[in-house]
């Protein structure tokens, strides 16, 4: 999968870590390639940790890991996987693109965890490509690159690029590429000897169903919070939402207070502040365009909400 290595030498693989790069991610992709390496007795694959300047990078849960190798250096690699994680977008730097597109040049094949698919289309390198990001940044990512095909699922391998939404999601990307790569005996193996007893597809959900995440199971109250989260930045109103569903509006109130002790306007004026809230970490939008991209009809009404919700002006949430 990682470039056309031949079977009689080791895959090489580059792994450039991005300041509060998720560990978990990171862990999740190295692991079940060491386990393959075990499960064979070959090395099939050597990895590396990279970073710009060769100095030691700080992950999102303050682990320090000093790099094997500066970026510009690692000539070799067949492979580069960016690995992200919190607020990618205040270390997309030229220096950083500059890099990446390096790696382009030279025939490398490109991959990103977790939100390392910012650097990649910073870059400029996931134009014409399927590619996926953690959920929580679906959104935002989608508004400032809308020209690209950017799926929800859990990782995407198209031609020479390989994104994965992260999490324990690159387990799943690795054992694929095992699979691929060296047989799905191997492959099965890796899975075992992790404990990884249900390997997922590259076009699984990441998110949870929406009953497990809320714990209801009233299938109406599940579909109206199904057509809340879709319609975010063009609010249904309660009346229609309810007619949708099959309910009266005095009926779809009852069962939001009995099933969530909460009004359906409430709940879903939070939904709508939970996004603006993802849009205003995570992206340089004006706060007109993510009270608009929000729901909301004008900068006002949406500062007044935010504040009312959050305690601060939305502005705070970028200090």
């Amino acid at each position: 999968m990682f470039g056309t290595v031949p079977k009689n030498r080791s895959q090489k693989i580059g792994f450039l870590l991005i300041p509060e790069f998720s560990m978990l991610a990171f862990t999740a992709s190295i692991e079940p390639l060491r386990a393959a390496n075990r499960m064979s007795r070959k090395t099939l694959y050597e990895w590396q940790t990279l970073s710009l300047d060769n100095s030691p990078v700080i992950a999102s849960n303050g682990v320090t890991i000093t790099p094997d190798n500066q970026a510009s250096n690692a000539h070799h690699c067949d492979v580069v996987f960016i690995c992200a994680g919190l607020r990618p977008r205040r270390f997309l730097n030229p220096k950083l693109r500059a890099e990446i597109r390096g790696f382009s040049r030279r025939g490398t094949h490109l991959g990103a965890v977790c939100t390392g698919s910012e650097a990649l289309a910073y870059s400029g390198l996931l134009n014409g490509y399927r590619c996926t990001i953690h959920w929580e940044n679906i959104e935002s990512f989608k508004e400032v690159y809308p020209s690209l095909e950017i799926m929800a699922t859990l990782f995407e391998i198209d031609r020479n690029r390989y994104t994965c939404s992260g999490g324990t999601a690159p387990i799943d990307m690795m054992i694929h590429a095992i699979k691929l790569d060296h047989g799905e005996t191997l492959a099965l193996n890796v899975a075992e000897q992790l404990l990884h007893n249900f390997i997922r597809e590259p076009q699984d959900n990441q998110r949870m169903a929406i009953e497990y995440r809320t714990g209801i199971r009233h299938p109406k109250l599940l579909a109206a919070i199904g057509y809340m989260e879709v319609y975010i930045e063009q609010p249904m109103s309660l009346n229609k939402l309810a007619d949708t569903i099959g309910l009266s509006l005095r009926q779809l109130e009852r069962l939001f207070k009995d099933q969530l002790m909460t009004t359906p306007a409430k709940y879903y004026l939070n939904l709508r502040l939970e996004k603006a809230r993802h849009f205003l970490r995570q992206t340089p939008m004006s706060i007109m365009e993510i009270g608009l991209a929000s729901g909301f009809n004008s900068a006002s009404n949406f500062s007044r909400s935010y504040r009312s919700h959050y305690g601060h002006a939305p502005n705070e949430e970028r200090l």
